[in-house]
This record gives structure tokens, C-alpha cells and sequence, in this order.
């Protein structure tokens, strides 16, 4: 597959980082960690970058920050000189979204480079602008001759394992950038909600971890403030900040933006202590707020009740991505052993928008982007409990609980003869590959298919999970540590790669350590309803 060089990459780059020294944390270390105050003088400063999301052949979302009130500008160009830009006027950025905002750019050219500028105008005198800060982006190919390149991976800032200056930040983001990708997904847990972090962790070796520290990320995050501040935090890394400015992104949510593991209705024991807020949907609602504050997501409105997270990314003839949210509509943790649930981990109303849309697609490849894995068992042990997170229970028989919404669905896909289904995730915590074969499985109505997991980004990294043997998973390749919680300082870091060849239609996946050397390699065929 070819891909058009980036024209003029590192002065594209140059306005995003002029407002690096907005961010610039104290050199000292014994004042390491405090978040940037911004000064009101002079004009609008956009000192936590811009990003884009669900870029598609003509369109996408521009996102900025503001220090304060302010007039968000964007300017579109073909060519980075912006001699003849198109002005894009955007909303009013004020303290109900945290001064964030996005605009909806229409009516691009299709698999076109282009160039942008987000100008931050004072609300009082338009003509006082901040400096421009700029990016660029890809929109969707309508031919899928050029081909298609993504990344992909999850789980940032967990464990306490923040942004560490002494290691150079979020390093992974280099790698990934360095692909070129057309777009980036990320498969949940954005932030650590429930995971304060501290200035300082020791290493088994002596040595000692440093994180940037910032007051909302001192605790778990409660309030709305706290939880603005936790999404605010990753900002702080120069390395996200250069990769947003270049890739735009495909967002999806787990647990960690809320509190670890969490499900609708679920009730906080008295018992612990690190929350005053026991009721987890109010929590919920809370993160959801930010969330959507803090990432250019098409079906999400800042502030608004309506909304969600599933989503179907069209990008272009060759690929749809397919966005679940098995987080808000699931039923409760337990011991998933029950006959019939019809709720299951994505709801109904969910299941059928999948198969709807599944049905309807005639991309030649069908990415389901799921936020937790399918075969591999995943415990929830909140505060004591002995029951299970994602889909799987650990029993090898035939379906049951969370598993019959998913047989459903394989089911469907086999009996439609939908083809080029390939599940991704992260949330485990470490990488690997599995393929799914009915000859070894306890529920055989389906075609085989590929399950690829990626992460953590900057997170501790965990052994790998066990298998169900329910829809029979074969582990084709795994990469993980054999200790608890590794921190990044310790290797385990991963990030996923998809090319798509254009001519042949070939999908290849590659699985990646963090500077970007590939650790598994697999290449699926087009037009199968199996591989």
C-alpha cells in the first residue's frame, strides 16, 4: 500500500507546538507535578493542542481548549501556506464544557491531505486572536486503490504509572505516528479515573518512578471538575500533543473513565472509603460529561443527556469500522452463569444496531471495535467479589450469560454470510492473537475469525488471561509479563497496527511493542465469512 507523505510534517507540527511552553512544567523536581496556570492577559491561548475525530471522505471534528472564554476559528487549506483557506466559524468556548469545543468541518475533498489552523478569538473584540495553533489530517478515500493503515491500542495512566518526564512522556505515540496512520482507535480506557497518581513509585530494582502530578489526579475522581482534570491530564505529554495534531482518532470508552469495572446501577459499599459518591450512575454521568468534552465524537454532544458511544466509522470501500460500548448497557457483574439474558454485555437495542449494520455493510472489511476481549476471562474482584467483567466465565460448555448475546451474533454473521469480520481490543494489558474455530468449540453454529488485543499505552502490565473454551480460542501468539502490574519502565507496552492493501484487499495485522518493533504478524484474505 502506498500513502502520500505527509507534506511538510514538522512544519505542520509547529504551531501545535508553540503553545508547548503554556505546558512547560518546573525543572525542578521538587515543584514536578503541578498542572499549568494560565494567565488571563492578553489574547486566547490554546495551550492543550487541537485534535480531530471520525474524520470520513468529507467531513470531521475539530477539537481545542481554551484558557478561557473565547471564539473558536478553524481554517481549512489544501496546502500548508493557507494562502486561500476556508473559515470555519465555531462555537463559543466558555466554562460549561470546560472550555473545550469542536467543530464540524462539511463538504472536504475525499482522500485529500488536509491542512488546518484553530484560531481562539476574544468574544469582546473578534479581531484579537491567539496564536493559530495547526494540524493536519486525511479524510476518507471514496477509491480504495491508496489502501488503509490504522493503529490501535488502550489502557493510559493506570496503576500510577503516569507521565514520567525522566523517560521522555508517552513515548509509544512517536511509534505510532511514525506509521502515518490514517486514523488512530482507541479501544477504552482513555484515562484512570479511579487511579490517583502519585509523585513518586518505587521500582523492584530501587530506582524510583516520577510522575507530573496535578491536584484533580491526587484522588479518584467524583466530581465533574475532578473527573475534566483526570481527561485534561494526558494532555500535559508533549508526545500525545504532536500525535493528536497529525492522527485523528476514533474514541471508545470502558471502565476506567468511570471506576474499575463498573456497571448501570451498580451501589459503592459504605465500606470504601475512597469515594464519598457511592452511586456509580452518578459517577457515570459525570465521566460521560467529560468524556465528551474532552474527544471530537460524532454521536456525542458536550453536555447533552442523549447521545452514545456506538457508532459505525465508514472509511471508505475497503473498511467499516464498527464502535461498541459494552460498557453502558450491560447488565450487572456476577457469576454469568444464567440460561437466558437477553440484556447481556451490549443490551438489546445495541445487538440489534450490530447485526442491523453488519448486514448493511458492503466495506470488504467489518473491524468490530470491542472494548473488552470475547475468549479471555476477566475477573471482577471489586471489593471481594468473585464474579466476572467481560464475556467469558471460564466455563468451557455451551453459552451461557454474556456469551448467548455473542453466539447470537456470530450466529448471525454466519447465517447472513457477512464476510471480513475481525474483532480488536486492549484491556488486558498485555498483546496477543487468538483465532476462534468451531472444531474446537462448545457452540459451533458460527465461521472461524480473528481476535487481536493490543495495550497498555502507559499502564501496568498484567500476565495473560486465561481462555474459555466456549467459542474455542486458540492463543496463535501472546506476549505478556509474569508478574502483576509491571510498570512501563519494565517493557510491556503495546500498540496494534491494521494495513489494508489496496490492490489485493489483503488485511495485515501487526502487533507491536512500543518502539514500533513487530512482535506477531498474521495476513487475512477478503471475501470470507471465516479466515
Amino acid at each position: 500500500m502506498s500513502h502520500r507523505p505527509l507534506p511538510g510534517r514538522r512544519s505542520v507540527l509547529r504551531g501545535s507546538l508553540v503553545t508547548s511552553a503554556a505546558l512547560a512544567l518546573p525543572a525542578s523536581l521538587g515543584t514536578l507535578g503541578a498542572a499549568p496556570a494560565f494567565a488571563l492577559s492578553g489574547r486566547p491561548k490554546a495551550g492543550w493542542g487541537v485534535q480531530t475525530g471520525d474524520v470520513t471522505a468529507d467531513s470531521g471534528l475539530v477539537w481545542v481548549r481554551s484558557d478561557r472564554p473565547a471564539r473558536m476559528i478553524v481554517e481549512t487549506s489544501a496546502t500548508e501556506s493557507f494562502r486561500r483557506p476556508t473559515r470555519w466559524q465555531g462555537p463559543l468556548l466558555g466554562a460549561d464544557t470546560d472550555f473545550t469545543g469542536t467543530t464540524r468541518l462539511r463538504g472536504l475533498p475525499s482522500g485529500e491531505q488536509i491542512h488546518y489552523r484553530v484560531l481562539l478569538a476574544d468574544p469582546d473584540d473578534p479581531r484579537r486572536t491567539g496564536e493559530p495553533v495547526t494540524g493536519t489530517f486525511r479524510t476518507t478515500p471514496a477509491k480504495r486503490r491508496g489502501g488503509v493503515r490504522f493503529v490501535w491500542s488502550g489502557d493510559q495512566a493506570g496503576q500510577g504509572w503516569g507521565i514520567n518526564p525522566d523517560r521522555g512522556g508517552y513515548r509509544i505515540y512517536d511509534a505510532m505516528a511514525g506509521l502515518d496512520p490514517d486514523f488512530y482507535l482507541c479501544s477504552g480506557d482513555n484515562i484512570y479515573a479511579d487511579g490517583p497518581i502519585s509523585a513518586t513509585a518505587t521500582l523492584p530494582d530501587g530506582s524510583i518512578w516520577r510522575n507530573i502530578t496535578t491536584e484533580e489526579k491526587s484522588k479518584v475522581a467524583e466530581t465533574l471538575k475532578e473527573f475534566r482534570g483526570a481527561f485534561r491530564y494526558n494532555l500535559l505529554d508533549d508526545n500525545l500533543r504532536r500525535f493528536n495534531a497529525q492522527v485523528p482518532s476514533i474514541i471508545q470508552w470502558d471502565d476506567h473513565e468511570v471506576r474499575n469495572n463498573w456497571y448501570p446501577g451498580e451501589m459503592i459499599p459504605a465500606s470504601n472509603t475512597d469515594y464519598t459518591e457511592k452511586d456509580v450512575d452518578v459517577l457515570a454521568a459525570r465521566a460521560r460529561r467529560a468524556f465528551s468534552e474532552y474527544f471530537p465524537i460524532s454521536t456525542l454532544k458536550p453536555g447533552a443527556r442523549e447521545g452514545r458511544v456506538h457508532r459505525v466509522m465508514h472509511q471508505g470501500p475497503l473498511l467499516d469500522v464498527f464502535v461498541l460500548d459494552m460498557r453502558t448497557y450491560r447488565n450487572a457483574n456476577s457469576a454469568d452463569t444464567q440460561t437466558t439474558d437477553p440484556q447481556g454485555i451490549m443490551g438489546a437495542e445495541q445487538l440489534e444496531w450490530l447485526k442491523r449494520e453488519l448486514s448493511r455493510s458492503r466495506a470488504v472489511w467489518k473491524v468490530i471495535a470491542a472494548d473488552m476481549p470475547l475468549g479471555l476471562v476477566v475477573p471482577d474482584a471489586t471489593e471481594g467479589k468473585a464474579n466476572f467483567e467481560a464475556v467469558a466465565q471460564g466455563d468451557p460448555g455451551a453459552p451461557l450469560g454474556r456469551e448467548l448475546q455473542i453466539a447470537e451474533l456470530l450466529r448471525h454473521i454466519k447465517h447472513r454470510r457477512i464476510t471480513g469480520t475481525v474483532w480488536l481490543t486492549a484491556d488486558v494489558h498485555h498483546t496477543s492473537a487468538q483465532h476462534y474455530q468451531p472444531s474446537r468449540a462448545a457452540f459451533t453454529d458460527f465461521e472461524p475469525f480473528w481476535e487481536f488485543v493490543s495495550g497498555p499505552l502507559n499502564a501496568g502490565a498484567f500476565p495473560a488471561s486465561d481462555l474459555d473454551g466456549t467459542f474455542g480460542p486458540e492463543r496463535v501468539f501472546v506476549k505478556a509479563p509474569t508478574a502483576s502490574n509491571v510498570s512501563p519502565a519494565g517493557g510491556y507496552q503495546f500498540f496494534g497496527e491494521v494495513d489494508i492493501d489496496g490492490d489485493s484487499g489483503e488485511l495485515t495485522v501487526r502487533l507491536r511493542e512500543q518502539d514500533g518493533t513487530v512482535l506477531f504478524t498474521q495476513v487475512l484474505q477478503p471475501g470470507r465469512v471465516g479466515q
